[in-house]
Order: C-alpha cells, then structure tokens, then sequence
C-alpha cells in the first residue's frame, strides 16, 4: 500500500514507519522492511540506551490524572520533542515506554519518531513490565530511567544502571544548551570531591549510577 510523504504506514508485528527519513535513511534507497533493522544497528553503533519509564518521568513536571486523551498526548509529543533536543547534544539510542493496558492495542505498538523508538504496552499488559523485559535483554548496556522502586530494583539486578526520573529531568532542561556547562560543574565537582580524599569505596550500584551519570 503506498503513502504520501509525511505520513506514517504499519508493517507487521504493530510497527509504524513514518516516511520522514532517519538518520539519512531514505525510503527510496531503503525498503521498509529494512527501516527498521537499520535503526536498531544506529543504536547499537551509539552504545549508550537508555530505557525511558514515559508516564514516570512526564509525572515529574506535573500530575497527568486529569488530562483527556488530547493533552495526555500533547504531553507525550512535549517529551518526545525534549528527549530529540536532548539527543543531538548526547548522542544515544532511546526506548520511550507508554503505558497501553487500559486502553491500548491487543498487540504491543512500536513507533519510530523523531530517531526515538517508542512502545506502548499491549492490552493488559503495564509499561513496567515491558521496561523490566528489555532490562533483562540489555542488562549492563542499558540505562533505566524511571523512580518506579519495582523497576529499578529489577534493572540493578540485571546489572543495568538506574537514574531517577527527577534528575534526569535536569539533565533534560539543561538540553537547551546548559547540558555541557552542567556536566563540566560535575566534573569540578567530582575533581574536588578527589582531591578530598574520602576514603569510602563506592558499592557496584554507585559505581554503575556516577558513570551513567558521566555519560548522560
């Protein structure tokens, strides 16, 4: 079935394809069934994946339990255009999980926007149990973004790293160009924190968070 340019077309196991090209991927150079194998070498290439818990991190800004279906997606389109602004600063490969168990598909949805690919949870099923999955398959690969205690207990487990929700919204405002300053004040930070000589070792989980932390 063609499509006009712009728009958006599903191909098999509930994923869509925007026809706006990725990563210089163009569709008349690239076969739709390939799109998507050749987003996944992308991230693969960048290192850092981050595993993003949506509805949490869209939470600390604001409460979302009384928007309408109209808002709530608004607000996902808001985050998707913080974590893209965010991308071009920090190069990373990016899983955004939503939520679809009360009102979703019958099959898991996955969508490729903005370089950043997106899952909703099938029918009955929760996000964290999606986040919990793909934890295990990335382990020590992975970020996990998320102050879900059940997540993130689950990820450390796993051996991936695990950032609060809330500090990762800071790393997210400093996108619109402070993102760098802050880092090098984390750097100085850390520098004298050295120079300090405290003598405690850090244990395995606060040696994943601080070098997670590096690289966001």
């Amino acid at each position: 079935m063609k499509s006009s340019k712009g728009k958006t077309r599903t191909i098999g196991s509930g994923w869509i394809i925007s026809d706006t090209p990725y990563f210089g991927i163009r569709n008349a150079d690239f076969g739709f069934s390939n799109i998507y194998s050749a987003f996944r070498n992308r991230q693969s290439a960048i290192g850092m994946h981050l595993l993003i818990d949506g509805y949490n991190l869209l939470h600390v800004a604001h409460s979302l339990t009384r928007l309408n279906s109209t808002q709530l997606r608004q607000e996902r389109d808001r985050l998707i255009d913080q974590l893209s602004a965010y991308q071009k600063l920090k190069p990373s490969a990016m899983t955004l999980v939503f939520d679809g168990w009360l009102g979703g598909w019958t099959t898991e949805q996955r969508e490729i926007k903005r370089g950043i690919e997106i899952i909703y949870s099938k029918l009955g099923e929760k996000a964290d149990e999606v986040i919990k999955r793909l934890a295990r398959e990335k382990g020590s690969a992975a970020i996990v973004i998320t102050s879900d205690r059940d997540i993130s207990k689950f990820a450390e487990r796993m051996g991936a790293a695990v950032i609060p929700s809330e500090q990762f919204q800071e790393k997210l405002e400093h996108a619109s160009g402070r993102l760098e300053e802050g880092l090098e004040e984390e750097e100085e930070e850390e520098k004298g924190v050295k120079k300090k000589g405290l003598a405690r070792r850090l244990s395995k989980k606060e040696k994943r968070t601080r070098a997670a932390l590096k690289k966001l």
